[in-house]
């Protein structure tokens, strides 16, 4: 058994309806005295909880208790579905729906059917803006206004605090939210006015913490459509007649005046100008500037020139859609990750001026090696974006997404489709490193089919098409997560590349795993999956170890990872749901995690699902529930009781797990 055991899984195993012996492929081998049953599993989690509810209203006789809310318990008594139980797999669901046939073909595809609920629908009166901050200003749309004015209405149908405790008031001082805020009781003084602790508020009143947002007028003019591109058409004329393009000339800042909206230098000063008066004044007025003028501000770089990108041997975290989000980030660079990355951004909606999609471009000023992530299927679109880029945000480094599986990116030309459209894929790399002044690098997988590897060849073309570094996912398109990553062909490639960096990515959960990819000659290493299920392997493979992390410390995680998407994403109900959801993506895939000193043989392997087993404490047991009625437990504990309508079905789970 100890032999078969030290076999890598040639392919990922699913999730066990009982305690698994070590030698079963694809589950972690955990050690014997803590393996159980799913039936014992859950009965333990229930018995535990009842106890925990018990003791809880013994000592609160109004029956506050976070663990299990009272709408929940009411949904539960009338003879509702639990929320999340739903999930959990085809037994419970033949249980709880006798009308439901008992066996079902495992569907497949996207998840499409997921239900959802956006934040906005928790609040079903909300206050109008002008009255959130106690401002004397006129409502801007009077009578027409489809928000309430009344506060004191307001208030009367406002749910609980869920706190004593505001972040951010404690943090900067103020909080923007007023009485909206679920912590209002924190910063509101006694006739209801929000307080202000003027020393906090002056520390912070110089520093801006988040970058990249996108301004206002620049918005309104990109869905005018009166952004002018020059620099991209420039490169664009010269690629459609099959030429490599011409360096502009040094003037070609685009030749339309600032007030139509073309994204020149005034656009970067104004995202560089600190808070102030003139913060708010459209393109065409004056911004006040700060630093020397330098020649790179007159003269625009040549290729030879553009800043360099050396990140050789740093850990880089992946551009993970969903879970990559910046307060994510944030617990990243807390434990070590070196570069960081935002979500895949469409490049089509950034030049629409989509609010939401430049929010995934949105930079913590604690990410000191930041780039963004472009996906697009033409070249027009993409160089276009790159330039407006290139010229409103602060980044690193542009990367292009060629590695994309789905289908909605597939069919459309983008991500993977790429890498068999040549002659696009080179005109979209030329085009876009001839507009931009930071590194270009791409981020492809093998190939589109399983058994047809195709990264070795496009290498030496991305090196002379201008791209500076390439990062290479193990595995093709039509192999999705089936099977491990090909180490070996990332090896292969690396030599393909050279001398153009090459970082490998695919199947680092351990100091181990990484050890082993940086000896194929790789430039450095990505992490995306290991970092979902552990960020702190940053710090393991830092400081080359095995961390058993308690789970009290798993918990302090998550509570700094609910402050920091507090301060984001706001702290009134939108803000507290959209964390909520947040986190709950996250949880499922912290539950795939398993206690280093629970682990039969170290380490553990990114494909070994966990089998069911009872852990050291009763949190290390919830944590490693996959339920996702057990998640929003977890959630509970930090954010309060979920709306009474909540529901939550984790992304990646799709159709295949209903």
């Amino acid at each position: 058994m100890a032999e078969e055991a030290k076999k890598p899984p040639t392919e990922s195993g699913g999730d066990n309806a009982s305690g698994a012996s070590a030698s079963e492929r694809g589950v972690a081998p955990i050690k014997p005295q803590y393996l159980t049953t799913k039936e014992q599993f859950h009965q333990f989690l229930e018995a535990k909880r009842e106890k925990l509810q018990q003791e809880t209203e013994a000592g609160d006789p109004c029956g506050h208790d976070l663990a299990e809310p009272e709408a929940k318990r009411i949904r539960r008594e009338d003879g509702q579905v639990e929320d999340g139980q739903a999930e959990d797999g085809q037994a419970q669901q033949v249980a709880e729906s006798p009308q439901q046939p008992p066996t079902q073909k495992r569907a497949r595809g996207q998840n499409k059917g997921r239900p959802h609920m956006k934040p906005t629908h928790y609040d079903k009166t909300r206050l109008c803006p002008s009255l959130i901050q106690g401002s004397t200003a006129r409502c801007f749309f009077g009578d027409r206004c489809r928000f309430l004015h009344d506060v004191g209405q307001y208030l009367e149908t406002k749910p609980a605090d869920l706190g004593p405790r505001c972040v951010l008031f404690e943090t900067f001082g103020k909080c923007p939210y007023g009485v909206t805020c679920r912590f209002a009781g924190a910063h509101l003084g006694p006739e209801g006015q929000n307080l202000v602790q003027e020393e906090l508020v002056a520390r912070w009143a110089d520093r801006q913490l988040v970058r990249n947002g996108l301004d206002k007028a620049l918005q309104q003019q990109l869905r005018k459509r009166k952004v002018h591109f020059e620099r991209a058409e420039h490169a664009l004329r010269w690629l459609s007649q099959g030429q490599l393009p011409d360096p502009a000339p040094a003037g070609a800042v685009p030749g339309a005046t600032a007030s139509e909206g073309t994204p020149g230098q005034s656009d970067r000063d104004a995202q560089q100008a600190p808070a102030g008066p003139n913060a708010g004044c459209p393109p065409s007025m004056p911004v006040q500037t700060c630093g020397p003028l330098t020649d790179e501000d007159v003269v625009r770089l040549r290729p030879c020139e553009k800043k360099r990108l050396d990140i050789s041997g740093k850990l880089y975290l992946a551009p993970l859609t969903t879970c990559g989000n910046l307060p994510f980030r944030r617990i990243c660079k807390r434990f070590g990750a070196d570069v960081t990355c935002g979500e895949m951004a469409v490049c089509t909606n950034l030049l629409q001026g989509q609010m939401s999609e430049w929010a995934l471009l949105k930079r913590h000023q604690c990410e000191d090696i930041f780039g963004v992530q472009l996906e697009g299927a033409f070249p027009d679109t993409m160089t276009k974006c790159a330039e407006l880029l290139g010229r409103t945000i602060e980044v690193d480094f542009v990367d292009i997404n060629v590695g994309c599986p789905i289908d909605l990116v597939y069919k459309k030309g983008g991500g993977c489709a790429l890498m068999n459209r040549t002659a696009k894929f080179q005109q979209i790399v030329r085009g876009m490193s001839q507009v931009l002044d930071v590194p270009l690098t791409v981020k492809l997988r093998t190939g589109v089919q399983e058994r047809v590897n195709l990264a070795h060849r496009l290498l030496p073309e991305l090196r002379d098409w201008g791209a500076s570094l390439v990062t290479l996912h193990g595995r093709s398109r039509e192999q999705r997560y089936t099977k491990l990553a090909d180490w070996q062909y990332i090896a292969q490639c690396a030599k393909a590349a050279s001398p153009m960096p090459l970082f490998g990515n695919g199947d680092i959960l351990s100091f181990d795993d990484a050890s082993r990819a940086m000896k194929t000659g790789v430039a450095g290493v990505m992490i995306a999956r290991g970092a979902l299920l552990k960020p702190w392997l940053f710090t393991e493979i830092k400081e080359q170890r095995h961390w058993d992390i308690s789970s009290s410390e798993r918990l302090d995680i998550l509570r700094d990872f609910t402050s920091y998407g507090l301060e984001h994403w706001g702290s009134d109900t939108q803000g507290v749901e959209k964390t909520r959801r947040f986190l709950l993506e996250w949880l499922s895939f912290l539950c795939r995690y398993v206690p280093v000193g629970l682990l039969e043989r170290l380490p553990q392997k990114v494909n070994e699902r966990p089998p069911y087993y009872l852990g050291r404490d009763y949190l290390e047991t919830l944590m490693a529930s996959q339920q996702a009625a057990d998640w929003i437990r977890i959630s509970e504990m930090l954010l309060g009781p979920v709306p009474p309508s909540f529901v939550f079905l984790p992304k990646h789970k799709a159709n295949a797990y209903k």
